[in-house]
């Protein structure tokens, strides 16, 4: 298996937690920042026990100093998502801070699609009557599909398969 476009950093096996602003950098040498929203999830509020979910960003800086102010809800790179623990221990993101989380981080609506189900539900499960603008996946990604989901959206190439 090839390796991906977002590049080891620091590995960490401590677990993240609500509020954790982590770096990701794609091969082009910059930083993306994201943010850990809700941590070590149940089963029932997740679509895996023990998923995070997390937002990333479009800001890109070149060092591990973001301005806070461009780390909205409103300046996503991609919809909200669930994931593992393994692109921390892999060191694809490296926490460097921990920002409280207060309502104005949060987008207005979370919203995911459960494919299976073919309906549209919220952080806590609860069904929506319909999408909601950055809709993302009622479902656990891999650290090797966001790569592919951060590539696609910074119109870099693919890493090879």
């Amino acid at each position: 298996m090839s390796e991906p476009n977002l590049r080891v950093l620091k590995p960490s096996r401590k677990k993240p937690v609500p509020g954790d602003v982590f770096a990701l950098s794609p091969l082009d040498g910059l930083f993306l920042f994201g943010r850990v929203i809700r941590a070590d999830l149940p089963r029932e509020r997740a679509p895996m026990p023990g998923a995070y979910l997390l937002y990333v960003y479009r800001y890109q800086a070149d060092d591990l100093q973001p301005d806070r102010a461009e780390l909205h809800p409103g300046a996503l790179l991609l919809p909200p998502l669930f994931i593992n623990q393994m692109p921390w221990t892999k060191g694809y993101f490296q926490t460097f801070d921990n920002w409280s989380l207060s309502g104005a981080d949060l987008v207005a609506q979370h919203c995911f699609l459960s494919a299976g189900r073919g309906r549209y539900f919220d952080e806590d499960f609860n069904e929506l009557p319909g999408p909601i603008e950055q809709c993302g996946d009622w479902a656990l990604k891999s650290y090797r599909k966001l790569d592919d989901e951060v590539s696609d959206a910074l119109g870099i190439p693919g890493a090879p398969v």
